[in-house]
């Protein structure tokens, strides 16, 4: 059974700053394109990175400078390290798999509020 486990998720004031991990399946991990979303009440899920196996990265306009993905290759994780966090960063945040473009597999969430 495939799984993605988020964890890291939690209170911060604003400006600052946090990181979230996701343990993948070892199964499919070599062979994903690995991204994060997040979802804010009332709003719909938000692309926010992505990282290839390669290495490749790209981000949303509204957390480029800001946020940081990074795969580790070695024990099948992959980290968001979100820096100057704002209010508007409150949101779930979830981590996603593109297994080779045919299959796509999303972890549960973790809640990240940024609160003074």
């Amino acid at each position: 059974q495939v799984q993605l486990v988020e964890s890291g998720g939690g209170l911060v004031q604003p400006g600052g700053s946090l990181r979230l991990s996701c343990a993948v399946s070892e199964s499919i991990f070599s062979d994903s394109v690995m991204k994060w979303y997040r979802q804010a009440p009332g709003k719909e899920r938000e692309w926010l990175a992505t990282i290839g196996g390669g290495g490749i990265l790209d981000y949303a306009d509204s957390v480029k400078g800001r946020f940081t993905i990074s795969r580790n290759n070695a024990n099948n994780t992959v980290a968001l390290r979100m820096t100057s966090l704002r209010p508007e960063d409150t949101a779930v945040y979830y981590c996603h798999a593109n297994q080779r473009g045919l299959w796509v597999y999303w972890g549960q969430g973790t809640q990240v509020t940024v609160s003074s």
